[in-house]
């Protein structure tokens, strides 16, 4: 895997095809292999980036990892786009991955072709009961990786077998234990909250979310979604938060004519 040196260390990215670049960005846990259902069909037409964000997959650990924040990853994307020189391109991040993604096009909507946000982070309606559960997640006593993973995953397939194996082993480590807790720390926190500032994203947006999905539901974060995002487009799939391992078939139909018009227009 190629890699590009950052100022947290060297952030590993998987690559293939060429033309306009589309960037992929996991979820927290996960890696880029997460996409590799769907990176061969965008790879006929994109120049198709996957990320291993710091301290996942094959990437350097942030120094500190009981200390960052969903922030610090948006911090690390800018840094990756203007390491590789990246023209205007599209995105798809996941959970964690569409919040870096989504902050990207509120910020900086020149770096933005458009944007398929799926079940992304910052648009949870907080209460007594969300914040007591990223508290808890954020402790020792949290659910483990593969526990947590077997919950939002709700379709078995060859790609999510393998993410559940990577939950149990590699994800369970301490130092990713420490990183994971300290992302559900701050995810009850006001810089992840995207509700007031997604008003401002220009780019044409997809929103997919899983019906089934318990961590970031399409019945209420996805209908705050669709109405803080200027004309985005809604897509509700049968699945739990991770549509493009899960039901790929259906997540290219609904993607590939979405990332033509945007070509086309």
């Amino acid at each position: 895997m190629p890699s590009v040196n950052l100022s947290t260390g060297s952030v590993h990215y998987s690559e293939h095809g060429h033309g306009v670049p589309l960037v992929l960005l996991h979820a927290n846990p996960g890696d880029n292999r997460d996409f590799e259902a769907v990176i061969p069909a965008f790879a006929q037409h994109y120049r198709v980036l996957a990320l291993d964000w710091p301290g996942y997959g094959q990437s350097a650990p942030p120094e500190l990892p009981e200390t960052v924040s969903a922030s610090f990853f948006y911090n690390v994307l800018r840094e990756f786009i203007t390491a590789l020189a990246l023209p205007k391109a599209f995105f798809i991040g996941n959970s964690l991955g569409g919040n870096a993604a989504a902050r990207l096009a509120i910020e900086s909507p020149d770096l933005v072709r458009g944007l398929v946000l799926v079940s992304p982070g910052g648009f949870t309606p907080h209460n007594f009961i969300t914040h007591l559960f990223c508290k808890f997640q954020g402790s020792r006593f949290a659910l483990s990786p593969h526990r947590w993973a077997s919950l939002y995953l709700k379709r078995r397939t060859p790609v999510t077998k393998a993410m559940l194996e990577r939950a149990s082993t590699v994800q369970a480590t301490a130092p990713r234990l420490a990183l994971s807790r300290a992302l559900w720390r701050s995810f009850a926190g006001s810089e992840h909250d995207l509700r007031q500032s997604a008003s401002a994203i220009t780019a044409p947006t997809l929103l997919l979310f899983g019906k089934q999905d318990p961590a970031i539901p399409a019945s209420k974060d996805g209908k705050v979604a669709a109405q803080c995002i200027p004309s985005a487009q809604f897509v509700a799939l049968p699945c739990g938060h991770v549509s493009f391992a899960e039901v790929p078939e259906l997540f290219l139909a609904e993607v590939q004519p979405f990332l033509a018009r945007c070509c086309n227009a």
